[in-house]
């Protein structure tokens, strides 16, 4: 019932509250190190854990090989630049050659 009156209220404060609130969701359902804290370590490794935390990293890694066989291009967006920073990480691990393009506008 909390979030409702955060929905309805026509308060900044609380759209603001609402805002973060979304931003935290948007970070859990891309990847759980994008929190602060979550990654183990240190010493931080890039190993299995990278892609078992994040069922969009099992997703990927299941479609990546497939593609790269196939000789296909793949062309990823995000708006969050610390989820590109985990993706690179991923693909320097696997070993594939990759090319990042990151354009901050501000």
């Amino acid at each position: 019932m909390k979030d409702i009156d955060i929905v309805n209220g026509a308060g900044k404060i609380e759209k603001m509250r609402l805002q973060n609130i979304l931003m935290q969701l948007r970070k859990c359902s891309n990847h759980p190190y994008l929190f602060d804290g979550a990654e183990p370590g240190p010493p931080y490794t890039t190993d299995t854990h990278l892609v078992t935390n994040s069922g969009k990293l099992v997703i990927l890694d299941k479609l990546l090989p497939r593609l790269l066989e196939q000789g296909s291009r793949v062309l990823i967006f995000s708006q969050m630049t610390r989820m590109l920073d985990i993706l690179e990480d991923y693909c320097y691990w696997r070993n594939w050659n990759v090319i990042f393009f990151v354009k901050i506008v501000t």
